[in-house]
């Protein structure tokens, strides 16, 4: 499996996720505002992922800041940081976590901050796996043995720190004995589920299909699917859900065909303070995303362009929420509440 994120004596390496499939390369980042590029060019993605990279890039960011200017420099990082992605709630979680601690350790010798802050970055990517198998058992019993499992953009190894949310289930339901394959959404315009979980599927052996956007609602029509799970960006407290662009008509096709519509993702995507999805904001991208594919133009010169990276799914098309503290079903303010405040391990 992919190790997608790296903290190393030359800095934060990451893979590339811009040149899967055709070449496996790696970025390294050795200042705080590569890393904040590489995240606002999407060479790293996913939510658990970005939320990885945010907590280094505050400890990459720590240990080159001037130690007189400590605080006033935190506070840049800080703030370069949340500006990268603002769908993606995990982001500012990271940070926040990495500034809580900051604030605790203010007064101590430079050094000491300096390495507990790279600690705790070290810390948010080994706790992020954790989460993720956790997260595989849980949800893994909801996957019906013996069919097709549908999943639409990235949420594998490569938008994690490794195992994966939506494929870290699927992963789980084979390792359980489960007799499924995937089918793989290929996830206009930028193509996540062609160039990045067909290639990580198929780099572990599992059976994977991929299909258009457009087939999606054919093949569930055919009984072929027997579940569909996806990831998350950010989920409101009544169990909307930001997910990448696509994902609600996938939600709503599953609802006419019976087929129930899954959820995967870790209580650090709860925005608990969002009373629903209309409040969520979302990520308007470049519009050559668009009309372009690896540079060759495929629309008019000048047309119009609409780029929302990420669409919402209301909580009533959504079967259930798997997080590594169990699984959430609705009443979502009630569930969902109730797992964010469980610790790991409880049900």
């Amino acid at each position: 499996m992919v190790e997608t994120i790296q903290w190393t004596g030359s800095g934060v390496v990451m893979i590339d996720q811009t040149r899967l499939p055709r070449e496996i390369a790696y970025v390294t980042c050795g200042t705080y505002e590569e890393v904040a590029e590489a995240i606002v060019t999407m060479v790293i993605r996913g939510a658990p992922a970005i939320g990885v990279a945010a907590a280094m890039g505050v400890a990459i960011g720590a240990l080159q800041a001037d130690p007189a200017r400590l605080d006033q420099e935190m506070e840049t990082i800080r703030a370069r940081r949340a500006g990268t992605r603002p769908t993606a709630v995990n982001l500012f979680w990271a940070i926040d976590r990495m500034k809580s601690l900051y604030a605790s350790l203010r007064g101590r010798p430079v050094e000491e901050i300096r390495a507990a802050l790279v600690e705790e970055a070290l810390r948010v990517k080994a706790e992020d796996i954790q989460i993720n198998r956790a997260m595989g058992a849980h949800g893994a019993p909801l996957v019906p043995d013996g069919k097709t499992v549908l999943t639409h953009c990235n949420a594998g190894a490569l938008a994690t720190a490794g195992y994966g949310t939506a494929l870290g289930v699927i992963r789980a339901a084979i390792e359980s004995g489960k007799k499924i394959d995937v089918f793989a959404d290929e996830t206009r315009p930028f193509l996540q589920g062609a160039r990045l979980t067909a290639w990580e599927l198929q780099q572990d052996g599992i059976p994977v299909t991929l299909i258009t956007d457009n087939m999606a609602g054919w093949f569930m029509h055919q009984g072929r699917i027997g579940c569909v799970v996806v990831g998350a960006d950010r989920i409101a407290a009544n169990g909307d859900v930001a997910n990448k662009v696509g994902t609600y008509s996938v939600a709503v096709l599953a609802k006419e065909n019976g087929v129930p519509f899954y959820v995967a993702a870790p209580v650090s995507t709860l925005d608990l303070t969002l009373d629903s999805g209309a409040r969520i904001p979302i990520e308007e991208r470049a519009s050559k995303e668009v009309t372009e594919v690896f540079g060759v133009p495929v629309a008019p010169e000048g047309i119009a362009v609409r780029n929302p990276a990420f669409d919402v799914t209301p909580n009533r098309y959504v079967t259930a929420i798997i997080t590594e503290h169990g699984v959430a079903t609705a009443p979502y303010e009630e569930s969902l509440r109730r797992l964010a405040s469980a610790k790991l391990g409880e049900n």
